[in-house]
This record gives structure tokens, C-alpha cells and sequence, in this order.
């Protein structure tokens, strides 16, 4: 049984089985379309890589059954399901409920929700990534934002298999800033968060564990509106969330470096964020940075090297001995950046170059001591 709960980040775009995908990635498998088109950038840059487990449907259930083998067998005792609203309704919702909450295994893993309530622009398309445009915008209103609360409550919380501290499910956020623009600032958005808390209370719950991705310095300096004048940092400390936590190492230190050396700036950052923050802070492990396949107009790129299995290992043996040392946790949480964030060069699963060696190194870590 695990020590830790290693919470691995899921992208469910890679699947056919949401057709509004198809406006990115016409040929009809998901972002694999990107995955399987990437070219070297320089002399012994390592892609194209390729999946061992092939370009899978992650919205098959048999698929994720096999996945959810390979992830629990390694040290992966959670998935954290990247769910999105766009246009008025849930989009790449198929994976975590076709895929994941239909596999006959899915009592092996547990699973929670972080919304990705960022405004979905023309990045995801090789063709337009260098314009950025806005396609979808994340920010709702909060009749919407509401119909998302409840939604969630019924169809997610109740399952089994949801992850929860003490009781209370966890939920994460990540763009603060556009909650906070959608539903008209931040009186409005403490109003909204009070009424999450209090549905899922009457839902039966203890409470809602709350959790937030927080960002590097410039944009914490940032005003979260104007009628407040309130800071980023401000919101977050006078919100009360129950946690927080980075996305990926790029939100917080330069990840234009060897993967040894990015680990240095991460200690410092683990210990500085946890000082800054009022909420708990529970450690991220990223498997290095390379967006160089959705972006091949770029010249230039944020790419971490040297993500050996060796070099991830120390970056797992970081984040628990973070666990380890840090008093007041409530629970022994890791969250790791990620399951399948290919084009992102983030990602755990195995591939033609390195094998399993990355689920290997955590299973090393996490598991066989």
C-alpha cells in the first residue's frame, strides 16, 4: 500500500471521441496528430518520440484499464482529470467518463477533478499555434458557474473512487484570475466559492477540500481586478484555500536548463511558495518542459534536457522528502506533471526512448523502499 498519494495530471486529448477536437486535430485521433508529426528542432534533440503503448484511445475503457494497471503497479495512486467547460458545455469529458470510470479497475486508482477554466486558443493547432487567438472563452458567469458546482456534486463527488482528505472531496482550480473576471470580481467569487462549499455540505460531504495552481512571482504581483485592487497573492491569502500547488516546474522556476539544475531552483521554490502562501503547499514534480511539437513555427523554445529516468528520480526523491520533512500536511500528497502531457514533454508514460523508466524511478522511490 502506498505511503504517498502521488497524484499523476491527465490530458484527455488524446482521443477522437470529442468531436469539437476535430477543429485542431482534423485527422480524427486527438492530439496524437501532433504527437506523431513532431520533428528534431537541433542536432540530438530527442523527438519524435513514441508511445511503447502506441497512439490509444485513452476514452476506450479497455485502454485505461491497461493504463491503470501500469500506473498503480508503479506508484500511481491518483489521476487528476484536466476538465474543461467551453461553449456552454463539459468538452474532453470522454475520456475520464468512457474511458477511465468504465474500466472494470477503476477501484485501483482514485481520481479528482482540477477545472481548466483557462480560454482555449488556436495553440492546439500546429497550423495557427504562433497567433494565439481565442477559440472558447474559460471564464463564466455565475448561473454557469453554478450549474458546474452542482453538476460535479452529483456526478462526481458521490463516486467511490473520488479522491478526498478527511472526508471532503478535493477540487482544484486553475486560473484564478479568470474565475475571478467571470463571475465580476471578487466579492462575487468568495459569494460563488462560499456556495460550493456549502453545496457540497448538503450533498452529505464534511466539506470541499479546495485547491489552486499558483503561479511565479510576476504574475502573483499581478491585480486580480480592478474594484478591488487586490493583488493575486492577496486573493489567494484572504481566500482560505484548503491547498495549493504549481501546475508544472515552468510556473515557478527556468526550465531552460538540465533537469539537475532545474532541481535546485525547485527546492528553493517549494520553500519560498510555502512561505508566501497561507494554505498548504503540496509539492509538484514535473518531467521536464518541451513544447516544441505544438509550436514548429518557434525558433526557440523553453527546453528542459537531460530528463533522464536518472535525473526524474532525484526530482521524485525532492518532492518526498518535501512530504517527508513538512509539518502540518494533511495528507501525503505529490502532484506530478504528468500521466500523458506529451507535447509538453511532460509526461510519465512509456516511450521508445526511455522505456518505463520513468514509472521505474518512481516506483524506485515511492514503492520498493
Amino acid at each position: 500500500m502506498n505511503k504517498y498519494d502521488i497524484a499523476a495530471i491527465i490530458w484527455p486529448a488524446y482521443t477522437g471521441d470529442e468531436p469539437r477536437t476535430r477543429i485542431f486535430w482534423p485527422e480524427g485521433y486527438g492530439e496524437w496528430q501532433t504527437v506523431k508529426a513532431a520533428q528534431p528542432r537541433y542536432p540530438g534533440h530527442q523527438w519524435p518520440r513514441k508511445p511503447v503503448w502506441g497512439y490509444v484511445n485513452e476514452a476506450d475503457p479497455y485502454v485505461m484499464e491497461m493504463e491503470i494497471n501500469a500506473a498503480a503497479d508503479h506508484g500511481v495512486n491518483v489521476f487528476i482529470y484536466d476538465w474543461y467547460w467551453f461553449d456552454n458545455r463539459p468538452f474532453l469529458e470522454q475520456c475520464l467518463d468512457n474511458g477511465f470510470l468504465k474500466a472494470r479497475n477503476c477501484d485501483r486508482m482514485k481520481f479528482y477533478l482540477m477545472w481548466a477554466n483557462h480560454t482555449a486558443d488556436s495553440m492546439w493547432d500546429t497550423r495557427t499555434s504562433h497567433y494565439w487567438d481565442p477559440i472558447w472563452d474559460g471564464a463564466v458567469n455565475r448561473e454557469t458557474f453554478n450549474t458546474i458546482v452542482n453538476r460535479t456534486i452529483e456526478k462526481y463527488f458521490s463516486r467511490p473512487n473520488y479522491y478526498k482528505i478527511d472526508g471532503k472531496p478535493v477540487y482544484m482550480l486553475f486560473d484564478i484570475m479568470n474565475l475571478v473576471r467571470g463571475l465580476g470580481g471578487v466579492e462575487e467569487t468568495w459569494d460563488a466559492l462560499n456556495y460550493f462549499r456549502e453545496q457540497t455540505v448538503k450533498a452529505g460531504f464534511p466539506g470541499l477540500e479546495l485547491h489552486l495552481t499558483v503561479r511565479r512571482d510576476s504574475h502573483m504581483a499581478q491585480k486580480i481586478d480592478e474594484k478591488s485592487g487586490m493583488t493575486v497573492l492577496e486573493f489567494i491569502n484572504k481566500t482560505g484555500f484548503d491547498g495549493v500547488t504549481h501546475y508544472g516546474f515552468l510556473d515557478f522556476v527556468n526550465v531552460k536548463q538540465n533537469y539537475a539544475d532545474v532541481l535546485v531552483d525547485v527546492e528553493k521554490g517549494y520553500k519560498k511558495t510555502a512561505e508566501q502562501v497561507n494554505s498548504i503547499y503540496y509539492p509538484n514534480v514535473s518531467m521536464g518542459w518541451d513544447t516544441t511539437p505544438r509550436y514548429p513555427h518557434r525558433e526557440d523554445d523553453n527546453i528542459c534536457t537531460e530528463t533522464t529516468p536518472e535525473n526524474i528520480k532525484k526530482g521524485f526523491e525532492l518532492a518526498k522528502k518535501y512530504v517527508d520533512e513538512t509539518k502540518g500536511l494533511k495528507a501525503p500528497l505529490i502532484i506530478v506533471n504528468s500521466w500523458n502531457e506529451w507535447t509538453e514533454g511532460t509526461y510519465i508514460q512509456p516511450d521508445n526512448i526511455n522505456g518505463y523508466g520513468y514509472l521505474k524511478a518512481l516506483k524506485e522511490v515511492f514503492l520498493d523502499k
